[in-house]
């Protein structure tokens, strides 16, 4: 348990750094806060199963419970809808639906655009099955549900704000998670899962 509680405080301290207003403005450390992040994600799955092989029982935290209830619906994603922008430049939704087949498009005002959802290879367009294979290496239920400056002692006028909701066709009550000039450590990846680059536009608008 104390391996574990490490382990636990360590990938809280690389999420909180990657989140962090001052990420990227510092020296790079190698290898990356993501590749350590990603490594001890392993180490943390290896020690749970290592525990309970010496017949320990290990108990969710509250935060834990919620990353393991959003993964166990995650197969029953029916529509994301993810909305991203500011007061001087608008808003842009994304919507995603997961029904039999893979529907994608973009909302401006009153205006839909049909989106090409490709996988991250560029090599195939995105299904419902491949897509939410990436969903589920993403982490989202681990998500805050809030992301503010204000967590890092910074106050933002104005700026990004953005909203994300899953729908779930099993009665599962819709998740939802926004932000204000602040974002989860894995943003940009999963940004790129709707073709936006990490400078914030579609790659069919370049």
């Amino acid at each position: 348990m104390s391996t574990i509680r490490g382990l636990k405080q360590e990938i809280g301290r690389l999420k909180n750094t990657m989140e962090s207003p001052e990420y990227g403005i510092k020296e790079i450390v190698h290898p990356s806060e993501d590749t350590r992040l990603h490594c001890t994600r392993e180490y943390l799955e290896r020690a749970r199963q290592a525990y309970a092989e010496a017949s320990g029982t290990y108990t969710l935290s509250k935060s834990e419970q919620k990353a393991a209830d959003f993964n166990a619906n995650i197969d029953a994603i029916c529509k994301i809808t993810f909305s991203i922008g500011g007061f001087f430049g608008g808003y842009r939704s994304y919507v995603v639906e997961l029904t039999d087949g893979l529907k994608a498009y973009t909302k401006i005002w009153e205006g839909e655009k049909l989106l090409s959802l490709w996988d991250e290879y560029n090599e195939e367009p995105f299904r419902k099955d491949t897509f939410i294979d990436v969903l589920k290496d993403l982490h989202i239920g681990e998500w805050r549900r809030r992301y503010s400056t204000e967590r890092f002692g910074y106050t933002v006028c104005d700026g990004t704000q953005w909203e994300l909701e899953f729908e779930y066709n099993n009665g599962y009550k819709p998740v939802r998670f926004n932000g204000d000039n602040s974002y989860p450590y894995n943003f940009d990846k999963f940004q790129m899962l709707f073709g936006i680059e990490e400078a914030g536009e579609e790659e069919d608008d370049e």
